[in-house]
């Protein structure tokens, strides 16, 4: 009877020792992981990018967190890289080092790196292959779904196409407006500059949204 008892003790132990093993390497990052970029609904942009307080006050809402855009992992060998679309590089494949330090904020501060992982992660390697092929196409300043050019969340929807051409990311009608049902300064400039009517309701994503999708899991928060 002691034995037994030793012997089911010894197995919890063990069972309890492989399950948190199993549970430290999934919060790993992994190839297809895709990261939201995260400002707290109180954090003040004011001294940050115009672009994104514009995504913030038009995209945000009652959430202690506003995703501002969503990068795509690729782990290949040592190396981490991220595949996202943003002005500064259009749409590029980069070491995740230089991602971190693109998306600082002025005052020092990082902003919040949440991971999030498809539940079903079959097609992933594919996935990320289709999101590589559009590397070298230019940011997409016009958020218009049929050009050639790609802002951050437009490229994780293309990409994450199934091998049955389905899109795995849903689209939604777009809004540019504030909680006011006003249009920040930014966007109005941006577009009168482009000679463009701003594209409110056309069909797009946005990182809050896509960062909601039933396919994805949370699974870590990048920590510095």
């Amino acid at each position: 009877m002691k034995k037994c008892i030793i012997y089911l003790v010894s197995l919890a132990f063990c069972l309890v020792s492989c399950r948190q093993a199993v549970d430290d390497q999934d919060t790993q990052l992994k190839t297809g992981d895709l990261i939201f970029v995260g400002i707290p609904i109180d954090y003040s942009l004011s001294d940050s990018s115009a672009i994104e307080q514009a995504i913030v006050d038009a995209t945000g809402d009652a959430d202690s967190v506003n995703y501002i855009h969503v990068a795509i992992v690729e782990v290949d060998a040592d190396t981490t890289f991220v595949i996202d679309a943003t002005i500064k590089r259009g749409v590029a494949r980069y070491p995740i080092d230089s991602f971190f330090v693109d998306f600082r904020l002025k005052d020092g501060t990082f902003p919040r790196f949440d991971v999030m992982r498809l539940k079903d992660n079959s097609e992933v390697s594919a996935y990320v292959q289709h999101a590589k092929d559009y590397v070298g196409r230019k940011y997409d300043m016009c958020f218009l779904p049929d050009n050639d050019e790609q802002y951050c969340s437009e490229l994780v929807r293309n990409a994450y196409v199934t091998s049955d051409n389905i899109h795995l990311f849903a689209e939604a009608p777009m809004n540019f407006k504030n909680a006011n049902g006003e249009y920040p300064v930014y966007w109005t400039e941006l577009f009168g500059i482009l000679g463009m009517p701003i594209p409110q309701d056309i069909m797009g994503t946005n990182p809050n949204d896509m960062s909601r999708d039933a396919g994805l899991r949370f699974v870590t928060s990048l920590k510095f």
